[in-house]
C-alpha cells in the first residue's frame, strides 16, 4: 500500500482495518454515523476538521468514541439508503455535513436519533427544524448561508471582469428543492450587475467537460460555480477543465482555489465541519438536539488565486486584492 494510501485509509477511520482486539473496544463506545455526501479522498481535510471539533468537546476516535462512515459519492438517490443503515445500527449520533440531501435522508429515517446537519439553505424552510434559536425534534445545526452569498459572489466576479457581459452558471439539478432557490437567485444577481445568464446542469464528470465544451463555443465570458457537495468532490476537474479553457470561474469555497481555480467567496468549510464535530460531541454528553440552537455561519472569505489570474491575462483590481483574505501566489 502506498503511502498516500494509508494516509487516506488512516485518516478515513476504516474499521476493516482495525485488529479485533480495537473492534471490541469500539463497541463499549459511544458511535456517530457519518454520511458523506463525496468520497473519502475528498473528505481528508474536512474529517481533520470534524474531528478537531470532537476534541474540543473530550472526544477522540478510537479512544473514547467510534464513527461509522458511509459515502454517498455523489450520488444524492443513495442517502436514504446510507441514512436507514445507520439506523438500523443504532448509532448515538448521525452527523450529515453539508448535504441538504444527506440531512432530510436521515430526518425521515429517524426521529429519535439526534441528528447534527450543515446546510447552506434555510433548515427552517427544508423542514429541518422549526426554529433557528429552538430547533425541536432531533436535528439541529450549523447554517452555512451560501444563497445569502450568492450575489456578492457574483457581484466580485463582475468587479474582477468588468468587461464581462455574458456569464454561465453550474447548477446541480439533483437536490431538486435547492436547485431551484439558487437558480433565482442567479438570475437575480446576474439582472443586479447587468450580465447575461446561461444556466447549464452537469451531474456527471463526463457531463462536466462537455458543458465547458459548450461553453467554449458560445463564447462565455466568465463561470460561477453553485455551491454543491458533488462539484466539491470534483473541484480539480473543475480548476483545470477552467484554466485549460482559459475560462475565469468562480467558486463558493477555497477548496476550489487551492486546486487551482481563479477565485472564490463563501463560508469555510472547515470551519463548518469543526463546528459539526462539537455539535455531536455536546450531544454525546448530554445535551439536546432540541435545545441546541441552529448556529449560523459569520465567517465569510474571499480568496484570490493571482497565479491563476496571470495565466488567464487578468489584471486583478488593486481594490480587489486589498479586500481578499487570501491572495495565493
Amino acid at each position: 500500500m502506498s503511502t498516500r494510501r494509508e494516509f487516506i485509509a488512516l485518516l478515513g477511520g476504516a474499521a476493516a482495518a482495525w485488529p479485533l482486539a480495537a473492534r471490541a473496544q469500539q463497541s463499549a463506545m459511544p458511535v456517530i454515523g457519518f454520511i458523506g455526501a463525496g468520497a473519502l479522498d475528498n473528505y481528508v481535510l474536512y474529517l481533520a476538521a470534524f474531528r478537531k471539533g470532537l476534541a474540543e468537546t473530550g472526544f477522540v476516535e478510537g479512544q473514547n468514541v467510534a464513527i461509522e462512515y458511509r459515502w454517498a459519492e455523489g450520488q444524492y438517490e443513495r442517502m436514504a439508503q446510507l441514512a436507514d443503515d445507520l439506523v438500523r445500527r443504532r448509532v448515538a449520533v448521525i452527523a450529515v455535513p453539508g448535504s441538504p440531501p444527506g440531512a432530510r435522508a436521515a430526518k425521515a429515517a429517524t426521529s429519535t436519533i439526534p441528528i447534527v446537519f450543515s446546510v447552506g439553505d434555510d433548515p427552517v424552510r427544508s423542514g429541518l427544524v422549526t426554529s433557528i434559536s429552538r430547533p425541536g425534534g432531533n436535528a439541529t445545526g450549523i447554517n452555512f448561508l451560501t444563497g445569502e452569498v450568492v450575489a456578492k459572489r457574483l457581484a466580485l466576479l463582475h468587479e474582477l471582469l468588468p468587461g464581462a457581459a455574458r456569464v454561465a452558471a453550474f447548477i446541480n439539478p439533483a437536490d431538486a428543492s435547492r436547485a431551484e432557490v439558487l437558480r433565482e437567485e442567479v438570475e437575480v444577481a446576474a439582472r443586479t450587475v447587468g450580465m447575461q445568464l446561461q444556466i447549464l446542469n452537469p451531474t456527471t464528470n463526463r457531463e462536466i467537460d462537455a458543458a465547458f465544451g459548450a461553453l467554449v463555443r458560445e463564447r462565455a465570458d466568465a463561470l460561477f460555480v453553485g455551491p454543491d457537495a458533488f462539484y466539491n468532490s470534483r473541484r480539480v476537474q473543475l480548476a483545470n477543465m477552467a484554466a485549460r479553457h482559459v475560462l475565469p470561474t468562480a467558486f463558493a469555497v477555497r477548496e476550489y482555489v487551492d486546486a487551482g481555480g481563479l477565485m472564490s467567496y463563501g463560508t469555510s468549510l472547515a470551519d463548518m465541519y469543526r463546528e459539526v464535530g462539537a455539535y455531536c460531541g455536546r450531544i454525546l454528553k448530554g445535551a439536546k438536539p432540541s435545545d441546541l440552537p441552529v448556529l449560523q455561519s459569520t465567517k465569510f472569505e474571499l480568496v484570490i488565486n493571482a497565479q491563476t489570474a496571470r495565466m488567464l491575462g487578468i489584471t486583478v483590481p488593486p481594490s480587489l486584492l486589498a479586500r481578499a483574505d487570501e491572495v495565493i501566489e
